[in-house]
């Protein structure tokens, strides 16, 4: 990875994560961020949950309570910082994200912009290849969602004049990110003639790879921020499995196994695409700690 030049100790340059959940809490100390030390930089995280402030302080953070669905809590973000990582979803119903509109209405400043988004917007590929350039189609409703949200912050970046990048993100995965009641319950995966090809990439490497997209990224440019496995997802879950030393999920025709699971899981399995990561580590300069998921899972 390149390297990230530290500020100096006067002046400390402002960085705002929106949404620091699990993967926020890992890129706060590739920011420096110590309660204990001097930061390199000032970072403020946002959370809705006052039970959470205590412990993004104690990270090195500086926490702000807000609503992202009440916007009138999110005034005091308005020229708060000038390097802002965006890692909320959106609501989890209707076609638009509301809170991408929220926050974009109160960024009025100039930045440096890194959305988190998904692969979701591309909807199903055949199991194609696929690169950046690839036209989205989303077909889930939460793909809409982020589509959505991707043209709202497209919209932003052009009337403030600010470099924004996307990030398509896959699955995330890592030790407490893995699907263990899944498999413990037995939910049934597709038999390999109708399995779909997923795409993932390890919470540590995510976090690395936002940090150097908010430094590194180019304006309005899309980054796959996968790894290089390829895989069906019957045989992801086979892997955690075998690392988990639990049975194997059963496997299932896709007529039979409509009726056994839920929609949100039927839709992960009508999806199969596959995607190249060249132009994130070509133009970020990303060298993955965790290349596979079978590295991932050691």
């Amino acid at each position: 990875m390149k390297k990230i030049h530290t500020a100096k100790k006067i002046g400390l340059p402002r960085v705002l994560i929106v949404g620091c959940g699990d993967v926020g809490m890992r890129i706060l100390p590739l920011l420096g961020a110590d309660s204990h030390r001097q930061n390199s930089y000032r970072i403020f995280a946002t959370t809705s949950q006052l039970a959470r402030c205590a412990e993004l302080r104690a990270s090195g953070a500086i926490p702000l309570l807000v609503n992202l669905d009440q916007p009138a809590t999110l005034a005091r973000l308005s020229r708060l910082a000038t390097l802002v990582i965006y890692l909320a979803p959106p609501p989890g119903h209707g076609t638009e994200d509301s809170r991408s509109r929220h926050l974009a209405a109160q960024l009025t400043q100039r930045c440096r912009l890194v959305y988190v988004s998904t692969s979701g917007v591309y909807g199903d590929c055949g199991g194609a290849w696929i690169d950046e350039t690839r036209r989205i189609g989303p077909q889930s409703a939460r793909g809409v969602r982020r589509a959505d949200a991707e043209q709202v912050w497209r919209d932003w970046a052009r009337r403030t004049g600010s470099c924004l990048s996307i990030l398509r993100v896959p699955g995330i995965y890592a030790a407490n990110r893995l699907p263990t009641e899944r498999l413990k319950n037995a939910t049934p995966a597709l038999r390999a003639e109708d399995d779909v090809y997923t795409n993932h990439i390890h919470a540590d490497d995510l976090a690395r790879i936002v940090v150097q997209a908010l430094f590194y990224g180019r304006n309005n440019r899309v980054y796959h921020t996968v790894d290089d496995s390829e895989l069906l997802m019957g045989e992801y879950f086979d892997l955690v499995a075998q690392r988990l030393d639990l049975p194997e999920a059963p496997r299932l025709p896709r007529a039979e196994l409509v009726r056994q699971v839920n929609p949100v899981i039927l839709s992960f399995m009508s999806e199969s695409r596959r995607m190249t990561n060249a132009r994130m580590k070509n133009e970020l300069g990303v060298r993955l700690r965790y290349p596979t998921v079978q590295a991932g899972l050691v």
